[in-house]
């Protein structure tokens, strides 16, 4: 098999009444999926009074407040509460990426409730949910087009404020949807007073890092405001001869032009200098079938190769608030990454007896992806019968180039030496073959609007739609990816008050997503498309301090792209369409228990399976829990813990010799635990102890390759605030 190409390859009591209207609902989302219904109404959405900006409370456990998000606009476009957005949704603060040291994307979501973390490689990863790829990312809100699946580089956390993951499709405000997940990065904002903070940490495998962070006005009148975020990191690996060298910088400034209107402007660079990456990673079987082992260490990269990466992003925003409570809001993006890399591919099947038997690829790559995006929209209160509703309407534009370059090294298909015991040492070859290459440019376009209706006391209707145009002209390795397309997407959704504390909600949308895999006559696949419905209760307790989810989801994509076989002559991956069918049950408990007591769990239990009813995606696990919880034990002293578990996966989808070959993983959980001792209101210490149990296992199956996870390590680290 040759190496994947290193592109980036959705008269009654008033009690009595409120039940009946959710009666009413599920019912019709389960035929909808027989019956695709027509567009729903495209009105309208905003929040009384105007659209508000989000608030998290972030204080002291023990101050008696839980770090609980209240709100979020990122799955309709409206300003809802977590409780009246009738989707599964989960917020990541700021305080738990501190606690438990979530310095990167992967970690992050690693203990995000739902979320699979597929780390093919040490510099690429993919993210699943409920059994299928997330491709839906939104930066504060703005959807950012992303159809390639494949995330770039070691994504740092250090500019974010809070993560949010909306569960199901979103392709309301997203613009095409997906039925795993969408993920909102939401930055970090200048604050009204000034404040200060800098922390260093020392880790295992010679970590260091350094990060500062500053904000507050810039003038007397504090009409203008300003924050600066910067890190460094500089680590080994447990891999042999893996470092990573990263810097990040996050700079904004926000001016009141007057009472009414805001303006913003920032940007985000981080640098990604790895060395000793992999490309493709270790074999899982050797020829006569049985199963690989190998030491956690081992790496398949010779010690010449790196894989460099620059990611900037670039905003301006503009917000003006009217005096009937109605709000405007515009904005500009420019997105930019590139990397170069010398980059080694292993492939083959070693023998069973000596090990070796795999064989070099060496490939010199070169990439510029390039992204602007232009989002506008207009929010606000109407009333309509006697009751207030809202309204929303949005427009967005966006242009993504990207060219890249693969050149082959001299020497592919030499004869490497058993891997247990290589030491990486391979001559760099000179680069002069051909390896092909991409050019081409994705434009889109999108329209939507949605309301917030309150028919009645308790009960609120959402109704709304996305109209979205797609073009796309030039070619990848040889396959065209000329294509036009356009698609409306209708949204329904209502929440119903059963008590005080007690909601049930239910949303439909259909599913449309362009996809970029080619098939066996090397044009690109039609959009997958299909449905996404979800029903459940939302529990607010303790003064909204502790919120608990159940939800039932089911979502159906047909002519989703698999992986189906490597095509040797034209040097491309080829998919094909498979219908596609996940249905489960989600739980989640999210904030305080008691004063001192924080916690956030989430299980997730789901089948996927083709339209014939065969397991698909096995390599998706059927179960997991994600869990962090702190414990302020003294005033001075917080521990925690975090746990992410996961079900076996397999993979069985290659022969050998004849017979079938399965990889598998039994099920495993990563245990973290961490201390935080607060020495007085300005200086902290922070212990962290990753994969506290030492457990070995696979990064992910999502791939016929793989390597092992990061076995335990510890990170101390020295806080000062101001």
């Amino acid at each position: 098999m040759r190496p994947r190409a290193p592109r980036f390859e959705k008269k009654t009591s008033a009690a009595a009444r409120r039940a009946a209207c959710l009666v009413f609902l599920w019912p019709a989302l389960g035929a909808a999926e027989a019956n695709e219904p027509a567009a729903a109404p495209a009105p309208a959405d905003a929040a009384a009074g105007g659209l508000q900006r989000v608030v998290v409370k972030s204080q002291a456990l023990g101050d008696g407040d839980a770090d609980v998000a209240r709100a979020s606009a990122s799955a309709t476009g409206l300003n809802l509460s977590l409780r009246d957005t009738p989707q599964s949704i989960s917020v990541t603060t700021r305080t738990t990426m501190d606690d438990f040291r979530l310095d990167s994307v992967n970690d992050l979501l690693g203990l995000a409730t739902g979320i699979v973390v597929e780390k093919v490689e040490t510099d690429r990863t993919y993210y699943t949910a409920r059994g299928f790829d997330i491709v839906n990312f939104q930066l504060d809100g703005v959807g950012t087009p992303f159809v390639y699946g494949l995330v770039d580089g070691d994504l740092d956390t250090a500019v974010y404020e809070r993560v949010e993951v909306i569960r199901g499709a979103a392709g309301l405000v997203a613009n095409t949807g997906n039925p795993s997940a969408t993920i909102n990065f939401v930055r970090k904002r200048p604050t009204a007073g000034f404040q200060a903070a800098a922390g260093l940490s020392l880790g295992s495998w010679n970590g260091r890092r350094l990060d500062a962070d500053v904000a507050g006005p810039l003038n007397e009148a504090g009409s203008v405001r300003g924050r600066l975020v910067l890190a460094y990191e500089d680590k080994d690996s447990y891999l042999d001869r893996y470092h990573l060298e990263k810097g990040v910088a996050h700079g904004i400034v926000e001016a009141d032009l007057d009472a009414d209107t805001l303006l913003t402007v920032g940007h985000t660079a981080q640098a990604n200098r790895p060395r000793g990456n992999n490309w493709g990673a270790l074999p899982l079987w050797f020829s006569d079938g049985s199963p690989t082992h190998y030491d956690t260490s081992i790496n398949t990269a010779p010690r010449w190769t790196y894989w460099n990466a620059d990611l900037g992003q670039s905003f301006v925003e503009l917000r003006h608030q009217f005096a009937n409570g109605w709000e405007l809001q515009g904005g500009l993006m420019h997105k930019s990454t590139s990397s170069q890399g010398r980059l080694f591919y292993v492939y083959g099947e070693p023998d069973a007896a000596t090990g070796a038997g795999t064989m070099a690829w060496p490939s010199l790559y070169d990439l510029d992806n390039r992204q602007n995006i232009v989002d506008l929209r207009l929010a606000g209160p109407f009333t309509l019968g006697g009751r207030t509703h809202e309204l929303v309407f949005g427009a967005s534009v966006s242009r993504s180039s990207l060219h890249d370059v693969s050149n082959h090294g001299e020497g592919i298909g030499t004869v490497l030496p058993d891997l247990a015991n290589w030491d990486g040492d391979y001559p760099m070859p000179a680069f002069n073959g051909g390896g092909g290459g991409s050019r081409f440019v994705d434009k889109q376009r999108s329209l939507y609007a949605a309301t917030r209706l309150r028919p009645l006391d308790g009960v609120q209707v959402l109704l709304g739609a996305n109209a979205t145009w797609i073009a796309s002209s030039g070619e990848s390795y040889g396959a065209s990816r000329a294509k036009q397309e356009n698609k409306l997407t209708p949204y329904i959704g209502t929440v119903v008050d059963l008590t005080s504390t007690l909601a049930a909600y239910g949303s439909y949308t259909t599913i449309f997503f362009p996809q970029s895999e080619v098939g066996a006559d090397l044009n690109r696949l039609e959009s997958a498309d299909g449905m996404n419905a979800e029903v459940g209760l939302k529990a607010e307790w303790l003064d909204k301090r502790l919120t608990g989810t159940l939800a039932l989801f089911r979502a159906r994509q047909d002519n989703l792209a698999t992986y189906a076989r490597y095509d040797d002559e034209h040097g491309v991956s080829i998919y094909q369409g498979v219908d596609t069918l996940s249905q489960g049950v989600e739980l989640e408990l999210a904030g305080a228990l008691t004063p001192t007591w924080q916690i956030n769990a989430g299980y997730t239990q789901l089948e996927v399976e083709t339209a014939d009813g065969q397991a698909a995606r096995s390599f998706t696990p059927r179960r997991l829990l994600r869990l962090t919880t702190t414990w302020q034990a003294l005033p001075a002293l917080k521990l925690g813990a975090g746990v992410a578990w996961q079900s076996a996966i397999h993979r069985d989808d290659v022969t050998v010799a004849g017979l079938p070959v399965r990889t598998a993983q039994g099920a495993y959980a990563l245990v973290d635990l961490m201390a935080r001792y607060d020495f007085d209101k300005h200086w902290s210490a922070t212990l962290n102890i990753d994969n506290a149990t030492d457990q070995k296992h696979f990064t992910s199956l999502y791939w016929s390759q793989s390597f092992y996870g990061a076995p335990r390590s510890v990170t101390l680290g020295l806080h000062w605030t101001y």
